[in-house]
C-alpha cells in the first residue's frame, strides 16, 4: 500500500486534463503502462525539447487507465507495478533537466547521450542506486559536485562535451569501473584518480593531456587505458607496474620514447603509432611477453632490432611510414598474421614481394636466415590446406574464380584471410560469418561490389580492394565500425559519401589512389581521425600536387576551408 500512500499526498494539480493531454501528445499512453510494467521507458529519438512531466512522476501520479475508472486485471494492478529503473531519453534536443529527476530514486541506468545538455541538476545526487550514466556526446562544461554522490555508479560515459576539469571529490566513485572522458577538453588528470581502485577501462583520448600522473599507476584491475590524441611527451615510468593492464592506446602524442613495461605481464595490444619515436631497442621488447598486437606506424624508426624475435606471441606489427631501410631476418620466424610496412624505403626486400603480402615477406626472410639445417617454420602447405592456425591463405590460386570453400568451418578460429591475386567476381556470404576476422585481403580480382553481409565482420580492421573493378567505394564499408585501414586503390571510383565516413571514427587509413574521382567532397576534411589520405592519380583539379605533397594533414585543412558555411 505504499504506492496508495505515496499517491495520497501528491500534487494535486498533476492530475489537470490539459498536462495529462500534454503528455499523451509526447508518450503515448501504450507506452507509459508498459514502462510501468517492465520498469524500462524509452524515449529516446523523439524530438523532446523538455522531459514531459509524466515521465518523471510515473510513479507518483494515478495512471490515467485508473482515473476512466477501468477494471485492471491481477497482471495490471498498477498500485502493484515496479518503480522505474531504466530511462533511455537520448537523441532529442533537451538543454536541461528539472529537480524532478529526484522522482526516480530506483533509476539504476540513465542515458541522455546526443542532446544539447550544458549542465545536470544537483537533484542528481538522490539517485542512489544509478550504476550506469550515459552523458556523452553533449555540452558539458563542468560537472557537478553531487555526481560524487553516485556511490553505485560504475559506468560513467561523459565523451564528447566541453569538461576542462573534472570536480573534487570523484574519487569517491569507488565502484566505478568504466570511465569515459574522451574528447573533452582537459589538461590534467587529478592526482585523486588513483583512488578509483575499482577502475577497469578508462578513455582519456582526445583531449590537451601534457602528463598522466605516476600515480596513476595505482588503478590495480585497469585493462585498458586509452590516452589516444593527446600532447603526452613522456609517460611516466611507474606505468609500467600497472599489473592487470592489456591494452594500452598512445597513439597521436608527442612521445620520443618507447615505454619499458617489465610489470604488464598481461599487455596484449600496444599501440604507439603516429608519435616520434626514434629508436626500438631490446631494451623496449624484453617484458612485452603476451603482446599481440604492436603498433608502431608513423614514427621515425630507422631499425627493427633482432631482439624482436622475443615476442613469440605477436600476431600483429604494423612499422608503415617509418624510416626503415632493412629488416632482420629473425623477423621472419615469427607467427604474423599482419606486418605492415608501407611507406618505408627498405632496399633489402624487393617491392613486389611486400605486395604478395605478411606471408610472402616472412617466407623471405626465413629463405635468408644462415642455417645449418631447414627452418622449424617451414611447413609444406598448399592452398587449399585446412589451416591450424587463424589464418585462410588463397593467394594466388590461377583458376579460382569463385570463393566456394567451406570457410564455415573456421568461423571459431580465422582472424586473417588472403584471398589476392585470383579471378574472383564475387564473395560468398560465408566469408560474412567469419566473426573474428580483423584483415581481408581481396586486391587484384575481378570485383565490382561487395556483399551487404559483411556488416556481420565486427572485428575487421584492415580491407585491402585495389585492382579490382570498384566504381564507387562499397556501401557496406560505411557500416563496419571497427575498419582502420581501407586500399582501394587503382579502381574506378568515382565517388565517396564524406558525411558517412566522418561517422568510421577509428579509419585513420584511406588509400584512394589511381582511381576515378573528379572532385574530392570538402566535407571530407571533417574525417579528422585519418592520418594517412592517398589520392594521387585521379583526375580531380583541386587540391592541387602542391597541396597533396605537404601530406594529409595539410589536405584535410584544405578541404575544411572549401566547406561552404
Amino acid at each position: 500500500m505504499s504506492r496508495l500512500q505515496r499517491v495520497a499526498g501528491r500534487d494535486p494539480r498533476a492530475g489537470f486534463r490539459a498536462e495529462r493531454r500534454d503528455c499523451t501528445t509526447a508518450v503515448p499512453q501504450g507506452l507509459l503502462k508498459a514502462a510501468r510494467r517492465s520498469g524500462q521507458l524509452n524515449l529516446s529519438g523523439r524530438n523532446l525539447s523538455e522531459v514531459p512531466q509524466c515521465v518523471w512522476r510515473i510513479n507518483v501520479d494515478i495512471p490515467e487507465e485508473a482515473n476512466q475508472n477501468l477494471s485492471f486485471s491481477s497482471a495490471e494492478r498498477w498500485w502493484e507495478q515496479t518503480d522505474l529503473t531504466k530511462l533511455i531519453i537520448s537523441n532529442n534536443k533537451l538543454q536541461s533537466l528539472t529537480d524532478d529527476l529526484r522522482l526516480l530514486p530506483a533509476l539504476t541506468v540513465l542515458d541522455i547521450h546526443d542532446n544539447q545538455l550544458t549542465s545536470l541538476p544537483s537533484a542528481l545526487r538522490e539517485l542512489e542506486n544509478l550504476q550506469k550514466l550515459n552523458v556523452s556526446h553533449n555540452k558539458l562544461k563542468m560537472l557537478p559536485e553531487e555526481i560524487t554522490n553516485l556511490k553505485n555508479l560504475k559506468g560513467l560515459y561523459l565523451q564528447h562535451n566541453e569538461l576542462t576539469y573534472i570536480p573534487e571529490g570523484f574519487e569517491q566513485l569507488s565502484n566505478l569501473e568504466d570511465l569515459d572522458l574522451s574528447s573533452n577538453r582537459l589538461s590534467t588528470v587529478p592526482v585523486s584518480f588513483s583512488s578509483l581502485s575499482s577502475l577497469i577501462r578508462l578513455n582519456l583520448s582526445s583531449n590537451q593531456l601534457k602528463s598522466l600522473p605516476a600515480e596513476i599507476s595505482k588503478m590495480k584491475r585497469l585493462k585498458h587505458l586509452d590516452c589516444n590524441s593527446n600532447l603526452l611527451e613522456t609517460i611516466p615510468p611507474e606505468l609500467a607496474g600497472m599489473e592487470s593492464l592489456e591494452l594500452l592506446y598512445l597513439r597521436r602524442n608527442k612521445l620520443r620514447f618507447l615505454p619499458e613495461f617489465p610489470s604488464c605481464r598481461l599487455l596484449k595490444e600496444l599501440h604507439v603509432g603516429e608519435n616520434q619515436i626514434e629508436m626500438l631497442g631490446a631494451e623496449h621488447l624484453k617484458h612485452l611477453n603476451s603482446i599481440l598486437v604492436l603498433d608502431l606506424r608513423d614514427n621515425k624508426l630507422k631499425s627493427v632490432p633482432d631482439e624482436i624475435t622475443v615476442l613469440q606471441s605477436l600476431e600483429r606489427l604494423d612499422l608503415s611510414n617509418n624510416d626503415i631501410s632493412s629488416l632482420p631476418c629473425s623477423l621472419g620466424n615469427l607467427h604474423l598474421k599482419f606486418l605492415a610496412l608501407e611507406g618505408n624505403p627498405l632496399r633489402t626486400i624487393r617491392r613486389e614481394i611486400i605486395n604478395k603480402g605478411t606471408q610472402e615477406v616472412l617466407k623471405y626472410l626465413r629463405s635468408k636466415i644462415k642455417d645449418d639445417g631447414p627452418s622449424q617454420d617451414s611447413v609444406t602447405e598448399t592452398a587449399m590446406t585446412l589451416p591450424s592456425e587463424s589464418r585462410v591463405n588463397m593467394h594466388a590460386i590461377v583458376a579460382l574464380k569463385i570463393l566456394d570453400y567451406r570457410i564455415i568451418e573456421l568461423k571459431e578460429m580465422v582472424s586473417d584471410v588472403n584471398l589476392s591475386f585470383n579471378k574472383l567476381s564475387f564473395i560468398s556470404l560465408e566469408l560474412c560469418m567469419l566473426q573474428k576476422l580483423t584483415f581481408l585481403d581481396l586486391r587484384n580480382n575481378f570485383l565490382s561490389s561487395l556483399p551487404e553481409e559483411m556488416k556481420l565482420l565486427i572485428r575487421l580492421q584492415t580491407i585491402n580492394l585495389s585492382f579490382n573493378r570498384f566504381k564507387m567505394l562499397p556501401e557496406v564499408l560505411y557500416h563496419i565500425s571497427t575498419l582502420e585501414t581501407i586500399l582501394i586503390s587503382n579502381n574506378q571510383v568515382g565517388s565517396l559519401d564524406a558525411l558517412k565516413m566522418k561517422m568510421m571514427e577509428n579509419l585513420s587509413t584511406l588509400d584512394l589512389q589511381n582511381n576515378d574521382l573528379l572532385q574530392i567532397p570538402p566535407e571530407l576534411g571533417n574525417c579528422v581521425n585519418l592520418r594517412t589520405l592517398l589520392l594521387d592519380g585521379n583526375p580531380f583539379r583541386v587540391p592541387r600536387a602542391t597541396i597533396l605533397m605537404k601530406g594529409t594533414a595539410a589536405i584535410l585543412e584544405y578541404l575544411r576551408d572549401r566547406i561552404p558555411t
